[in-house]
């Protein structure tokens, strides 16, 4: 398997964090998890086509994690990158139809042109939806097997899951959006890689309500710590930095999470970029990449 971190930050803009997006390859098969701001930007810096796509997992509703769903699908439709010649497979739990609903009646308009004028085929611009209400294997393909499963991303948030793929005795965890999560370290055990978020802030923030609010939705460094002394992965990589600005001093920043995340786990653990590759097979081996520039070194995790 092949994970690409398409996206690694939050809401905030920021161009070398765009939003969270996970790409896995494997078994000839792309599966996308999570569609945020710029996604079909790092597609394309990877030489991806959009169109390309086997199916899209959406983890929860938040908008960071689906605000580059149009884009992907409108233009995987559209020629000569695009087109997308069959409906977009979207999994998500129970809601997704709904946004999906509400994206064809948004541009409803666009896709009327566009098929009166360039005669385009509409199966392209399609959705198929597979709406799931439990914890439950989503995609079984080629080998390849996702299973969705909840986490806590605090009371409010209805309904959250992280997935686990399988492929060939081989398995990777995206933890999605979530606070520390019994559930996701029972799933995640035996895992080679697990992808996880996290969030923090200099101590004298705290006492502001929003950046509170904002932690009691995710995972402290000291809690993925936790997550992965219990999991033991071969690797653990850290995304979704979920790190606000600092009004009182110099902005944290992802090496910051990624001590305190070592400092309480003595296993491998490395700090997720946007463009980063890892290859999942008998070895465990990190590929960065700078934005579109190619690989500038690789290192091997046991």
């Amino acid at each position: 398997m092949v994970v690409t971190l398409l996206g690694t930050g939050t809401p905030n803009p920021r161009i070398a964090r765009l939003g969270p997006s996970t790409l896995v390859e494997a078994g000839g098969q792309r599966l996308l998890f999570d569609v945020g701001r710029g996604t079909t930007i790092r597609l394309e810096q990877l030489g991806v086509r959009t169109a390309s796509v086997t199916a899209v997992f959406i983890t929860h509703f938040h908008s960071d994690h689906t605000n580059g769903l149009p884009d992907l699908w409108l233009t995987g439709w559209l020629p000569p990158l695009g087109a997308r010649a069959r409906p977009l497979r979207l999994h998500g739990p129970v809601g997704v139809a709904r946004l999906a609903r509400g994206l064809e009646e948004a541009f409803a308009d666009d896709i009327a042109i566009r098929t009166e004028m360039e005669h385009l085929a509409t199966e392209g611009v399609a959705f198929d939806v597979r709406e799931f209400a439990q914890d439950t294997v989503v995609f079984d393909s080629a080998g390849v097997r996702v299973t969705a499963f909840t986490v806590d991303h605090a009371t409010t948030v209805r309904r959250a899951v992280g997935y686990r793929v399988d492929y060939r005795g081989r398995a990777v965890v995206i933890s999605g959006d979530t606070r520390y999560s019994p559930a996701l370290i029972a799933r995640a055990r035996g895992a080679d890689l697990l992808v996880h978020e996290i969030a923090m802030a200099p101590e004298a923030m705290l006492a502001i309500p929003a950046i509170r609010t904002i932690l009691e939705h995710h995972t402290s460094p000291a809690d993925v710590a936790r997550v992965l002394t219990q999991v033991r992965p071969r690797l653990g990589v850290l995304t979704h930095y979920a790190i606000p600005p600092n009004r009182i001093g110099p902005d944290l920043t992802a090496a910051d999470a990624l001590a305190v995340v070592r400092a309480g786990y003595g296993g491998r653990v490395e700090a997720g970029e946007d463009l980063m590759q890892i290859v999942v097979s008998d070895s465990v081996r990190v590929v960065l990449t700078a934005a579109g520039v190619g690989p500038s070194a690789t290192r091997r995790a046991h």
